[in-house]
């Protein structure tokens, strides 16, 4: 009971911090320039996708590669809930939320009858399918190329029976709270620590620690007698739903939906970001995909007239292949920098960042205990 006792109150200090530090982020992020709404947006919305691959791929070990459909499938079912119901932001995130499930239903009962480079390619050429479907094929429901948007002859039933239609088109809104700026950010990030609070009560259930034993040695469980099936299924399930969350976020924040986001390219992102942070950890996720979502916006904006008011006070001639050579890592070199940041860190920290963090906090924790026993040692010489 004392065992109990002792984890549930350490759970409840790291939730507490954990809230402390996403809902103060327009404070301390204002140093490192990236305290202003639209991106704070992205890290919480980012953040939330990342949580809920690391659900299947930190705690299964199976690898997805097609998350990205239902990131798209969560827009674009936010977007025509703000077409035709409402633009209130709730009923646009549940409908995100569980069309995406559907989807991960279909396509997680037929990729889980395989495992391993099977498995990740099945959800590879699932999301390319989802992707050709919304750019081609489902035109009506997607509009194409163009992308899903919000136009003033929507019917919009619910707001119209009790909301006056005003001039040019609504914003979304939360019972009358613009989901823009400041606002919107709350809102994502209120979300974000519900997320974490789920993947936290996952990761500590007989559910979660199932699914290790899965990812430890599957032949072993299927041995016992065990059908893992619904196992995997769940979590594969539980895993969409968090990405159709975050899809619904977008488009409360940005009230658009198109079919780049269900490219490879962004399951491939979610990929970056977990193992960058630390697969199978608990904030290492966030972290990755905070990090990359830095890079993307505040790395690529610095051009040359930039660097050469940062290196301004170098003499001319030096200043002139500085900037040369750093605009080859900033700007839109910036993917070189995060390549070369994502070798560095699989290399030396196969755990993410969150190990190369353990490991520091272990050496100044032995350099602190060092200093202590010399100083305990010396007072009691002295004595």
């Amino acid at each position: 009971m004392t065992e109990i006792k002792k984890k549930l109150f350490n759970d409840t200090s790291f939730m507490a911090v954990f809230s402390a530090v996403v809902l103060l982020m327009p404070i301390w992020l204002i140093p490192f320039g990236a305290a202003y709404p639209d991106l704070l947006q992205k890290f919480a919305i980012y953040g939330i996708f990342a949580i809920g691959f690391n659900i299947l791929f930190g705690l299964t070990g199976y690898l997805s590669f097609g998350h990205a459909a239902f990131l798209g499938v969560g827009s674009y079912a936010a977007v025509w809930s703000f077409k035709l119901f409402t633009m209130n932001a709730l009923p646009a995130v549940l409908f995100g939320v569980v069309f995406a499930a559907i989807l991960a239903v279909v396509i997680g009962f037929i990729c889980l009858r395989r495992s391993g480079i099977y498995f990740s390619i099945l959800t590879l050429a699932f999301a390319q399918m989802s992707y050709n479907l919304a750019y081609s094929v489902l035109t009506p429901i997607t509009n194409g190329e163009t992308g899903l948007q919000l136009t003033i002859n929507d019917p919009r039933w619910i707001d119209s029976m009790y909301i006056v239609a005003g001039e040019g088109l609504p914003s979304t809104n939360l019972f009358g709270i613009k989901m823009s700026g400041y606002p919107g950010f709350y809102f994502c990030a209120v979300l974000l620590i519900i997320c974490f609070f789920i993947s936290l009560r996952i990761f500590r259930s007989p559910f979660g620690l199932m699914l290790k034993g899965i990812k430890s040695n599957q032949n072993r469980m299927n041995y016992t007698g065990l059908n893992v099936r619904p196992y995997m299924l769940a979590a594969f399930v539980i895993s969409g739903m968090y990405a159709g969350l975050a899809g619904s976020l977008l488009a409360v924040t940005d009230p658009l939906a198109g079919a780049e986001r269900m490219q490879w390219t962004a399951s491939g992102e979610v990929v970056l970001m977990t193992i960058l942070g630390g697969v199978g950890t608990l904030v290492g996720p966030i972290l990755g995909a905070g990090l990359i979502k830095y890079f993307e916006n505040i790395f690529s904006s610095f051009n040359s007239n930039t660097l050469h008011q940062i290196f301004g006070f170098l003499p001319d001639g030096l200043e002139y292949y500085v900037v040369k050579v750093v605009g080859l890592f900033v700007g839109g070199g910036w993917h070189l920098t995060l390549g070369l940041l994502f070798v560095v860190v699989v290399v030396s920290l196969p755990g993410g960042i969150v190990e190369g963090l353990q490991w520091l906090g272990a050496k100044l924790n032995s350099i602190w205990e060092k200093r202590n026993l010399s100083s305990s040692h010396q007072n009691k010489t002295e004595e």
